[in-house]
């Protein structure tokens, strides 16, 4: 990565930087996404625009940039870094501050886009329970904060356990989401996943697999489940922006029902291997 965008400039990512009083440095303050770029196209960029809006609202950051604006800088990114297919990562913090958690004059928020490379899409995922809870349904579960240190301890705690993406639980100890992805599960002829309500983040490709299962007259359910019966399904996949679907092979060390309706779903979602 020869270069970053920063507040409206491209510069050398080795030039890059960000104050040590930066809000998102000191608390977490602010926000983010990610994006598959393939061919030059960041994947589903109105949707990403419209989560990424939305939390810029919910934090009350001001965004210096509308949808077509960002885009055309992103385009200039990728085309400077030569990547035409990449990992995009949008990140906006509220800036500097006086010091404190009132946000209170800190009026001059970072937006910084860099690109990374696209790695390729794994065949398949182990996983792994962790004993990390995810809090109810509240106002920032529909957005991907910058304090993301649940997950990083659950996604620590799967490596040990030699795990490719650890599980996240409800508070009752039912299925909610990977750490860094969203579950689905084949039951019968339903495609299953945990609703919004188990304080799940609502993801893009998540939405995406609802679509191409109307498309397809799949039904879906939403539904919380206890980890066990995943292997009594027919099938279970995680979906996240970077890798589209990925089928899991095996739970805790036990395998999993294997299905070929996963692959049937990443070629109708439209992101591919």
């Amino acid at each position: 990565m020869k270069f970053a965008f920063v507040n409206g400039k491209l510069v050398p990512s080795d030039k890059a930087s960000i104050s040590i009083f930066d809000r998102g440095f000191l608390y977490g303050d602010g926000l983010f996404d990610t994006l598959r770029v393939t061919g030059g196209e960041p994947h589903l960029w109105d949707e990403h625009w419209i989560r990424f809006s939305r939390g810029a609202e919910v934090l009350r950051i001001t965004l210096a940039h509308d949808s077509k604006s960002l885009r055309k800088h992103a385009g200039k990114l990728l085309e400077a870094n030569k990547s035409p297919d990449a990992v995009l990562r949008i990140h906006l913090s509220r800036g500097v501050g006086p010091r404190g958690y009132s946000p209170r004059k800190a009026n001059s928020p970072v937006l910084v886009m860099s690109t990374h490379p696209l790695p390729p899409t794994p065949k398949s995922w182990k996983l792994a329970t962790t004993s990390y809870r995810l809090p109810p349904v509240n106002a920032l579960s529909a957005i991907k904060t910058s304090n993301k240190l649940l997950h990083v301890l659950a996604r620590a705690e799967a490596d040990t356990q030699g795990a490719d993406e650890g599980l996240l639980l409800t508070d009752s100890g039912a299925l909610a989401q990977g750490t860094s992805s969203n579950l689905f599960w084949i039951e019968g002829r339903f495609v299953c996943t945990a609703p919004e309500q188990a304080g799940i983040l609502p993801g893009i490709t998540r939405a995406s697999v609802f679509q191409a299962c109307e498309r397809l007259k799949i039904p879906v359910r939403q539904a919380t489940v206890q980890p066990e019966r995943l292997h009594d399904s027919a099938g279970v996949f995680m979906t996240l922006s970077t890798f589209g679907l990925v089928e899991a092979a095996s739970l805790n060390g036990r395998a999993l029902p294997q299905s070929p309706f996963p692959a049937e779903l990443r070629r109708a979602v439209g992101v591919h291997a």
